[in-house]
């Protein structure tokens, strides 16, 4: 099979979306994995078929896991999605799911080792990340150590032909605005994405979650229109209103 091997979270979400056309960009044979963990919606398993489907990958895992059996998070369990928290209150959001990338990379480095893949990409961001501990290059630098010496092609990388995996993550020092402009470079459809926390009942985005206002920020920053419908956002220039 022609190409590089890789395993690429794909969350059907802006920046996961981005990562996956620059991986076949560059020539990345791509698996990718989603999960079905419990979350409030399944708009972003919708989204992340759509995509995985368009972009010709190898083969789109949804993985399930039941995240909701410990809950401690917004996103798997009753607790209300906050609205219109300023992005620099600061802190580790209550829409922060407990270990959710550890457990995400783990599921992803089990696969790399069975497709004979050497890297994972992973969209994590360092600059608007919301607060979460796990999208930070310390974390990053971290699972990839752990990798290392918890897998075969880790134990085996300082042999002939050995080769240890790696954790990509091309987008952890780009701000929103930049992650839409190569995005749109790239021409990636941005209306098949869906970044909302709580979206209304066709898949639209409420407006004012942390993720929307990121998305909503990262769109004006960029110049651009979001494509996607809103219930809600106030803050939206007129531009992406239509106007």
């Amino acid at each position: 099979m022609d190409g590089k091997k890789a395993i690429l979270l794909l969350s059907g979400g802006l920046d996961s979306t981005t990562l996956l056309a620059m991986a076949k960009s560059e020539g990345y044979a791509v698996y990718a994995l989603s999960f079905r963990y419990g979350q409030r919606h399944q708009s972003e398993i919708e989204a992340s078929r759509k995509i995985a489907e368009r972009y010709e990958v190898i083969q789109h895992v949804v993985a399930d896991i039941d995240l909701r059996a410990f809950g401690g998070s917004a996103l798997t369990a009753d607790i209300a999605v906050p609205r219109d928290r300023p992005l620099d209150a600061g802190g580790v959001p209550v829409t922060y799911v407990p270990a959710r990338n550890t457990i995400f990379l783990s599921f992803a480095l089990a696969w790399a080792e069975v497709a004979g893949a050497h890297e994972i990409f992973i969209g994590v961001n360092a600059l608007d990340y919301s607060g979460y501990p796990d999208c930070r290059p310390e974390f990053i630098a971290a699972f990839e150590k752990m990798a290392r010496v918890a897998t075969r092609s880790g134990v085996e990388a300082g042999r002939e032909g050995g080769e240890a995996v790696r954790i990509r993550t091309p987008l952890i020092n780009l701000n929103k605005g930049e992650i839409v402009r190569l995005g749109l470079s790239l021409g990636v459809d941005y209306s098949v994405t869906t970044s909302c926390y709580d979206p209304g009942p066709r898949g639209e985005g409420c407006g004012r979650c942390d993720a929307c206002q990121l998305r909503l920020r990262g769109f004006s920053d960029a110049g651009a229109h979001d494509p996607i419908r809103y219930l809600e956002a106030p803050e939206q220039p007129a531009f992406m209103r239509g106007a």
